[in-house]
This record gives C-alpha cells, structure tokens and sequence, in this order.
C-alpha cells in the first residue's frame, strides 16, 4: 500500500496519524507527507517570510527529523500561508494536492476533518476531496480524516460537523514514535493541560484505545473506500 498524509501545518501529520505512520512504515509499506502551509507567519499582523525565516527554517527541519523518526519516505512542504488560505484560490491548492497525487499515485490518503476550527484545515479537507473526485482510473481508493488535537475538538458544536470516528487503527506498538516526532516539533508542542501537549496527546490516544478495547489508537472518520 501507498499512503499519502495531506497536513496543513508542521506537526498536523503526526498529531494527527504519527502513530499509525510509524505503524504502517513498520509493516512496509510506503508513507508520504505533503505539508501544505508554512505555518508560522500568521503570528504577525501581515505575512512577512523574512521576519520568520529562522523559525520556518526550524519548522522544516523539525518536519523531516519527525518523518525520519516514523520511518517516512518522503516528506514535502509547500509555502502557502499560515491560517490564511481563505485568501488563496481553492483552484490553486486542488492543482497543488493534484501534482502530488499523479506524481506518487497513493491508494490511501489522509487529511484533516471537514469540521476543524482551523480554517486552513478545512479548506485542505476541500481541495483532497475535490482532487479525489472517484474518476475512473483514480490512483485513490480509500479516504480518512483525522483529528488534530485543539482545532477538531475546539469547533463550535453549531457548525454541525462532529467528528465521529468510525475507523480505528491500533498504534500500542508505536505510540512512543509518536511521541519522539512530536518532541520534535519543540516549538509547536505546549505545556499541560493544553490540548496541544505531549501528555494531552498520550491521553488521547490511550482514550481512543480504551473505547475499542486496545492500549492506545488513532481514530479516523472514513469518508471513501472502493474495494
């Protein structure tokens, strides 16, 4: 199998799917990271890349450490701008997923809920879908989402699009991979009891776990499958 995990910002893919990445690598097969915002320069008034560069710099750097610890083969950042892709043509990021789709022809892809708080999240969510169009001949035939600690749960219950897991994959073996990309992401990670945590994120897990009768899990909503 060839997976492809679509994330917003460096540290989405591994809050969101570390644990079944490592998992899946583990097992051999071949996982692929495209990282499509820059993440870090929504922090200032205006986007300015020259003022954050160290920190992009940094971003980059902790991404592919991250990939390499969870045995990734490839992982590829694109520079759209940080929880600003409201102000990006939706053609523009569909063109983009597209690219990398016919470049890799994955038969799995990841991404984020369609009900994130993040606006980028759901934008990315849009452009997979609409890049996944089931034509035939299409390289993908299974779609997940997945949760990103502090934006998928921090939604408004009134936007109408809980998160409702109904695949699970078992990550007891690779949990504390997990863990060490997320140590990687120093700069994004925060203090207990933030949602965003290193203990947030292993409580997540071990809940995911507990509710289907394991030590620890991922949970994904399956949004396409064609077997």
């Amino acid at each position: 199998m060839k997976y492809l995990i679509i994330g917003a910002h460096p540290d989405d893919e591994v809050l969101g799917c570390g644990g079944s990445m490592a998992k899946w690598s583990r097992d051999g097969h071949e996982v692929h990271v495209l990282i499509v915002a820059e993440g870090a320069t929504s922090r200032d008034e205006s986007r300015d890349r020259v003022l954050r560069q160290k920190e992009l710099s940094h971003l980059a750097r902790s991404a592919k450490k991250a990939g390499k610890i969870l045995g990734v083969q490839s992982v590829d950042l694109l520079d759209y701008p940080d929880n600003r892709m409201d102000s990006v043509g939706l053609l523009d990021v569909v063109k983009s997923v597209e690219n990398k789709i016919e470049e890799l022809k994955p038969n799995v892809l990841l991404t984020h809920h369609a009900g994130d708080l993040n606006i980028d999240h759901r934008i990315i969510h849009q452009a997979v879908i609409t890049a996944c169009r089931p034509i035939p001949g299409h390289s993908v035939k299974r779609i997940l989402s997945f949760e990103v600690p502090s934006a998928t749960e921090w939604q408004s219950p009134d936007y109408g699009r809980p998160f409702v897991p109904n695949w699970f994959e078992n990550i007891e073996g690779t949990l504390e991979l997990k863990i060490e990309a997320l140590k990687a992401y120093d700069f994004e990670m925060r203090e207990w009891p933030h949602a965003r945590s290193i203990k947030a994120v292993e409580h997540l897990a071990k809940w995911r776990g507990a509710s289907i009768g394991c030590a620890a899990a991922e949970a994904f909503v399956l949004i396409r499958e064609l077997r």
